[in-house]
């Protein structure tokens, strides 16, 4: 893991290998060329106030994440000088926003991958901003070298391990505020960079007998109560939907209950998470190139795992429940059928019309099992639907849910969190598409809207008089295109932090 510092030393005398500035671009109520942002003023100041000049010779503009390297000035300790764009300038306080710094220090840390120590002199002129520039620096300093056998190999011509340490400059160590800041970073990057490690991970490594493994050891770290039901627990207890899903495949489903406790606690979240290791589709099997990102489809399970761990690193005053519904989607003898009709954990039978549509079917068991604690709200989580994907594209999650406040609410928490999110709504001549002559519901309704008929699907195991909200991140939740700001190629963990920040506006008692 990436170590953080904060300091208050000087730039000049700082022992480190590179020095990270901030610079960006004038706007229209501030024109002219490249800024030079707070933060940097020794270092401009021994460039003899001509840092932006010299970093335009060399081309650069100031844009957002990009990546200007030169040589240090005389007398500093650090060798390298890293310009990093911010963007433009804002125009209505020049004050740049928190995941404009997020997004710039994580280019930064991406662009220093082999380096062991850097110092970034970006703006930090509040807690917030400190706050911003160190998640920004975790999340970008991410790579998984699990399976690389010359990752840390320095003589491998590919052998660069992540940005070992950062040292924030203008930060003070012993501010309150500041600490805090920190801290929080500190706790929700690495349980990012852990549900990303889980995403990442092959298939053949990472079943759900092995999540749960995984899911037990962290609670055990960290205080939290957890129960997992395997397949033998899941037949008892009529969870029909885990393991209609489940039936086809040599590894077994689990379903496994994270529990974070406060006593202070005056209101309690349920967070549910769609965990199918991997999806061949079953008998209705993907076509020939959608197979092989197919890991990433507990991206949703990975999430809830990662924000409830969060929650209880950082004690917030507010319970925290985590189901996380594992399973692997294969086509066997045993696999489930289209057309063959399962009987959920609610006592619904549904007619499975399409196996590929099994993430529904795992999150159906889970959302009516959550219900049953009457929790204050139930937000689930899942790579659920390509329809998501071309409504919002790759970088942008789909909000539902049954109370606008909530969704509403959820919202916010997202663009607090700097991650993109648009409210979807959930409307009610599309439930009728879903209608079966078999069963109580089909898993299956009309083509179009496909990624709101999943919504209203779900909404269906909703307990009665529960606000629920479902996010739809089958776009962002795994990057195959190249990194970008603080996004890596391959699990992002998107969704982790809405979730932490939702906790912490319920621990203040802003649930909307």
């Amino acid at each position: 893991m990436t170590a953080l510092t904060l300091s208050t030393a000087a730039a000049p005398g700082l022992r480190a290998d590179a020095l990270v500035v901030g610079v960006a671009k004038g706007s229209a109520s501030r024109p002219g060329g490249l800024v030079v942002a707070p933060g940097a003023e020794a270092v401009d100041k021994a460039y003899d106030g001509k840092l932006a000049g010299l970093l335009e010779t060399l081309g650069a503009s100031g844009a957002e994440g990009e990546v200007t390297k030169l040589p240090a000035p005389s007398g500093f300790k650090a060798p390298l000088v890293v310009a990093v764009g911010l963007g433009a300038v804002p125009e209505k306080d020049g004050a740049f926003g928190a995941e404009a710094l997020r997004r710039a220090a994580g280019a930064a840390a991406r662009a220093l991958s082999g380096t062991k120590k850097a110092a970034f002199a970006l703006p930090v002129g509040d807690a917030d901003a400190v706050g911003a520039v160190a998640e920004g620096a975790l999340l970008g300093a991410y790579s998984f070298d699990a399976y690389k056998n010359n990752a840390k190999d320095p003589k491998a011509k590919d052998g660069k391990g992540p940005l070992a340490d950062v040292v924030l400059l203008g930060a003070k160590p012993r501010d309150k505020a500041h600490k805090a800041a920190a801290e929080r970073a500190t706790a929700v990057s690495e349980e990012l960079n852990r549900a990303r490690d889980l995403i990442n991970t092959p298939p053949n490594d990472l079943d759900p007998e092995a999540f749960a493994a995984v899911a037990q050891t962290a609670a055990k770290e960290h205080g939290i109560k957890v129960t997992v039901l395997d397949e033998k627990a899941l037949a008892k207890g009529g969870y029909g939907g885990i393991l209609g899903v489940g039936a086809g495949s040599a590894a077994t489903p689990r379903l496994v209950q994270l529990s974070y406790t406060s006593s202070k606690a005056k209101k309690h979240l349920a967070f549910v998470g769609k965990g199918i290791t991997y999806d061949s589709g079953g008998i209705s099997l993907k076509p020939a190139g959608h197979n092989e990102t197919m890991k990433c489809d507990m991206s949703g399970a990975a999430a809830v795992f990662a924000a409830v761990v969060a929650a209880a690193r950082l004690k917030l005053e507010v319970n925290v429940t985590g189901w996380l519904a594992l399973a692997e989607n294969m086509p066997s003898g045993s696999a489930t059928r289209p057309g063959d009709v399962l009987r959920m954990y609610s006592g619904k039978t549904v007619e499975v019309l399409n196996t590929d549509a099994e993430g529904r079917l795992v999150l159906a068991d889970a959302l009516a099992k959550a219900s049953e604690d009457k929790p204050d709200a139930i937000v689930d989580v899942a790579t659920l639907t390509g329809a998501m994907m071309l409504a919002l594209g790759n970088r942008t999650f789909g909000i539902m849910a049954n109370d606008d406040a909530f969704r509403s609410a959820v919202h916010e928490a997202a663009e607090e969190s700097g991650e993109p999110a648009w409210p979807m709504p959930l409307p009610d001549h599309l439930r009728k598409g879903m209608d079966s002559p078999t069963a109580d519901i089909a898993n299956m309704g009309e083509r179009y809207g496909g990624g709101l008929v999943a919504g209203l699907f779900l909404k269906e195991f909703v307990g009665e008089g529960i606000t629920w909200a479902h996010l739809d991140i089958a776009g962002p939740a795994f990057n195959e295109g190249g990194p970008f700001g603080y996004t890596p190629k391959g699990g992002t963990g998107t969704a982790v932090r809405t979730l932490v920040r939702l906790a912490e506006r319920a621990a203040s008692g802003d649930l909307g």
